[in-house]
């Protein structure tokens, strides 16, 4: 029985959503990754900020291993490429947002690709912004399920025309795909789907292994 890593990347803080593992036993662990664009270390309350009100953002820290020490570029898909392959930005080729600076390297592995190789199953259900052409799509860079957009955001001249954030056009395993839904509950309810889980049990699911960014 296989084991699962998913990873959810959100567009915004506003719009982040999480995944959901279904263990296959033994002593591999499931692994969950949250990563919300544009937020930072200060903007949740439980680091410290006296104004926003993050409970459920609270809860699942104290819940969760928290990694604290990711050092992150200024930029979206510089820190995508880090987190994703565990070396410099520069290094995997990823500088900036576009105008191909946001090519990451095929040569060195991506972290969906490792784990696939030990035995998950992998999906990504939110943000790419790392390639959406072969071989840089991330159905080509490890994971076995996608749910994403063109060109890393609503709107962007990669993406499908006339799309808004409440009804589009998505990405799925690199073809198109209609969802009449917000973004944000497009993404957790795929991933709840690509699990076999019913909605209404992510919090249940997401107290067993949580690596929260």
């Amino acid at each position: 029985m296989k084991r699962y890593l998913n990873i959810l990347f959100a567009v915004t803080i506003l719009t982040s959503a999480f995944t959901s593992c279904k263990s296959g036993g033994g002593t591999h662990p499931n692994v969950i990754l949250i990563m919300a664009d544009d937020q930072g270390y200060g903007d949740l309350a439980c680091n410290g900020n006296p104004i926003i009100s993050t409970p459920n953002l609270d809860r699942l820290i104290e819940e969760s291993i928290t990694l604290s020490d990711f050092h992150v570029a200024p930029k979206c898909s510089p820190t995508r490429a880090s987190l994703m392959t565990g070396r410099h930005c520069r290094h995997v080729g990823v500088t900036g947002l576009n105008s191909l600076q946001n090519l990451m390297v095929t040569e060195v592995p991506t972290m969906a690709e490792i784990f696939r190789e030990n035995g998950y199953r992998t999906g990504l259900f939110g943000k790419w912004h790392l390639g959406d052409h072969y071989p840089r799509r991330p159905e080509d860079r490890g994971f076995n399920e996608v749910v994403t957009f063109g060109d890393g955001a609503i709107g962007t001249m990669g993406d499908t025309w006339d799309n808004t954030y409440f009804s589009a056009y998505f990405r799925h395993n690199g073809k198109p795909e209609y969802y009449e839904d917000y973004c944000t509950n497009v993404w957790f309810n795929e991933a709840m789907r690509f699990n076999k889980l019913p909605r209404g049990r992510a919090i249940e699911v997401l107290k067993r292994n949580i690596y929260l960014l």
